[in-house]
């Protein structure tokens, strides 16, 4: 994340995305394969990391391997994509609202003070060890027994969260970064799917 100015001079908050290029990898028509969908792929990984398999389904784009592939359904492109063409940061432009999917990050074994903002108990009145407890969890004799789903201590973060309607603020087409207004979901160097 960094921040930038808008033309009339605030600052804004903002997060770099590295947006290309992607290379398309296969072409999915309803004809063969049942539906339509475009597969591309992005960032480079080692040749030794990648299995046979794949090496072979990437031979047809001449490039690769990939740190990622993924296919998307709702692509569309003017143009007629073909196998090895590149997908680069010129199809958003600036001013534009996109959606951003990414992998949370990983926050481990959190309390219910944290993962689901609950107040805790009081701090006084001799309680010395209960501030950030759950307190009761059931009930009486009926049911005699703790609600499925109910909200308790546990694992929190790593999970796909998509953030919507952010504002595409500037396009580098030189370098294929875009910079979009505010936060996106995931660590530092993560991969994420931007959607217009």
């Amino acid at each position: 994340m960094t921040r930038v100015f808008d033309n009339a001079g605030n600052v804004v908050g903002a997060t770099v995305i590295e947006a290309g290029p992607n290379v398309v990898t296969e072409i999915k028509t309803v004809e063969k394969h049942g539906y339509a969908a475009v597969q591309i792929g992005f960032g480079t990984k080692k040749t030794k990391h990648t299995t046979k398999a794949e090496l072979g389904h990437l031979k047809k784009s001449g490039k690769g391997p990939f740190e990622a592939i993924r296919e998307l359904r709702d692509f569309i492109s003017d143009q007629e994509l073909q196998v090895g063409d590149e997908i680069k940061v010129d199809i958003f432009t600036p001013g534009e609202m996109v959606k951003v999917t990414g992998i949370s990050k990983g926050l481990g074994f959190q309390g219910v003070v944290r993962r689901h903002h609950f107040s805790g108990g009081p701090k006084t009145h001799g309680q010395s060890d209960r501030l950030r407890a759950p307190g009761s969890l059931g009930q009486s004799s009926y049911p005699s027994r703790v609600y499925k789903g109910l909200r308790m201590a546990g694992r929190m973060g790593g999970e796909q969260v998509t953030m919507r309607n952010l504002r595409v603020l500037k396009v580098d087409e030189a370098n294929n970064l875009l910079i979009v207004k505010g936060a996106v979901p995931g660590t530092e160097n993560g991969i994420v799917l931007i959607r217009k």
